[in-house]
């Protein structure tokens, strides 16, 4: 997800969207714990994306 999607998101509509990535990426790590993914760079851009948006939020906040 762009910086640019992330921005005109609500703040609740992002603090929601990082709470269900965050709950994708711990299913994505347990399932590469049990059987390896085929693409392992996929919980890195999750992670990134989840810092990404949370970055996002803050900023928000602030100027609110």
């Amino acid at each position: 997800m762009k910086a640019s999607e992330v921005r005109e998101m609500s703040i609740s509509d992002l603090r929601d969207r990082i709470e269900a990535e965050k709950a994708a990426l711990d299913t994505m790590k347990i399932n590469h714990t049990i059987s390896p993914l085929e693409d392992t760079s996929k919980i890195r851009k999750a992670r990134r994306d989840i810092a990404r948006m949370i970055t996002i939020l803050a900023e928000k906040e602030k100027q609110n």
